[in-house]
């Protein structure tokens, strides 16, 4: 903290991007704790970002540019600090760059701060990042070690966590791509990564440059040196180049131990747990301590998480699934019986679309759903065009779509909430959809 308070005391910082995800307002608190001068600018307006200033109001030294940017404030300071999701390539970047300023991230920011002997744990993958994240962190915290969570984790600011990590301490950090980008500027890696798996997503943001996408979550491993540990599932290992530098630590699901009470559903969330029991090792945990943190996990909100049984029927909220592959292991999740007894799945999904194939999500839904109820959205729109025998009801809203679920199904069923796609348009954004999930399920008698 105090080389941090050191390095922004008096300097003019401007934040790209304060947002209501509480990100924006804990990095800015922070600068501003630092005795930094900072700008903070965003698109939105203030009345569209209320809540967040009005917990900033009380720093003198935080000056606001809402409802647009003022290139000014990307020539007359210090440092820029990027919000994660504001692409590299924009004008105001562009135009920092230009003016010889620096651009960094919160993320990265930590990580060149963060006391010595601190044990950076950093966890990416398109599908099972956060699960994954959440399983280390829960099992270090069961096994009684000091541990702090942050990263792409919501109303987490990860800078700010130098007001308590001290040396000995594990962080682990959920790290998307656009993250990682801070990670590639400054030629840093965590010093244990895990890399889940990689399959096409965010094709609106890397306008389907799949070789881009892959570049930033690269940055993840490609600065790790010897000593440090990169940790992927078997059928992964091919991606990463023979020229990486750490130790590779290649997991399988049949290393699991039969004996062991997997707590969550699925095949996609075995090789999770496998993902995560390899991390652990590589924090020198006991595989005792490991199996009795794996064992008393339970789901993470918005993946796969049983939130009621109501009138005989389960209902699992996978909000998180925003992408087709997303959704189809979600379906798999549960046991598939056709020719034996009627389907068992009511699915509700549908969105806005990312420009990912939906071909298989449309063959397993059909597979796997007796019933299909579709969100409106883009994504909704092209799976209409795509199968023009698609059986599926589309709903007014997250409430009717939740009521005709609960109506279709029957004792035994499962009401699986699992989009595929993301939430843009018909919500604030992907938490706004799971809180409104969320609170309709909350209300089911």
């Amino acid at each position: 903290m105090d080389k941090a308070k050191a390095f922004f005391k008096g300097k003019k910082v401007t934040v790209l991007g304060l947002g209501l995800l509480g990100k924006g307002l804990g990095d800015t608190a922070f600068l501003a704790q630092c005795g930094a001068q900072v700008t903070v600018t965003d698109l939105k307006t203030a009345k569209e970002l209320a809540p967040s200033v009005a917990l900033l109001k009380k720093y003198k030294n935080v000056r606001f540019v809402l409802g647009g940017h003022d290139m000014s404030d990307f020539e007359n300071c210090d440092i820029v600090l990027k919000a994660q999701g504001i692409p590299l390539d924009s004008p105001y970047i562009a135009h920092a760059r230009k003016n010889g300023i620096p651009i960094r991230m919160d993320d990265e920011l930590f990580a060149a701060f963060a006391p010595k002997g601190v044990k950076i744990i950093g966890v990416t993958g398109t599908r099972g990042k956060t699960t994954v994240t959440s399983l280390i962190y829960h099992t270090l915290k069961h096994a009684g070690k000091k541990v702090h969570l942050g990263g792409n984790i919501r109303g987490v600011a990860t800078l700010a966590l130098l007001k308590k990590v001290k040396a000995g301490d594990f962080v682990v950090l959920e790290l998307s791509s656009w993250q990682l980008q801070g990670f590639g500027e400054q030629k840093i890696s965590p010093t244990i990564s895990v890399f889940t798996n990689f399959m096409p997503d965010h094709m609106n943001y890397y306008k389907q440059n799949l070789d881009a996408y892959f570049a930033d979550k690269a940055f993840i491993f490609s600065n790790q040196k010897a000593g440090d540990v990169l940790v992927v599932s078997n059928n992964f290992k091919k991606k990463i180049p023979k020229s990486y530098a750490g130790t590779l630590a290649v997991v399988n699901v049949q290393d699991i131990p039969k004996s062991w009470k997997l707590p969550i559903p699925g095949e996609h969330n075995r090789e999770n747990i496998a993902l995560a029991v390899g991390a652990l090792r590589a924090c020198k945990l006991p595989l005792a301590k490991i199996r009795a943190g794996i064992e008393s996990f339970t789901a993470v909100e918005g993946r796969l998480q049983l939130v009621k049984t109501a009138r005989g029927v389960q209902i699992y909220n996978d909000n998180n699934s925003t992408t087709p592959e997303a959704t189809i292991a979600a379906l798999k999740s549960f046991p598939n019986t056709k020719n034996q007894k009627p389907k068992t799945i009511v699915l509700i999904m549908g969105g806005a679309d990312k420009g990912l194939d939906t071909t298989e999500l449309l063959k397993t839904a059909e597979e796997y759903a007796h019933t299909i109820i579709l969100l409106s959205g883009s994504g909704t729109e092209k799976l209409k065009a795509q199968s023009s025998k698609l059986q599926a009801y589309e709903a007014e809203s997250i409430k009717d779509a939740l009521n005709s679920a609960i109506a279709s199904a029957e004792k035994g069923d499962v009401v699986l909430f699992s989009p595929g796609f993301a939430s843009f348009g018909a919500f604030i954004n992907e938490y706004d959809r799971n809180d409104q999930f969320l609170a309709l399920v909350k209300k089911l008698r």
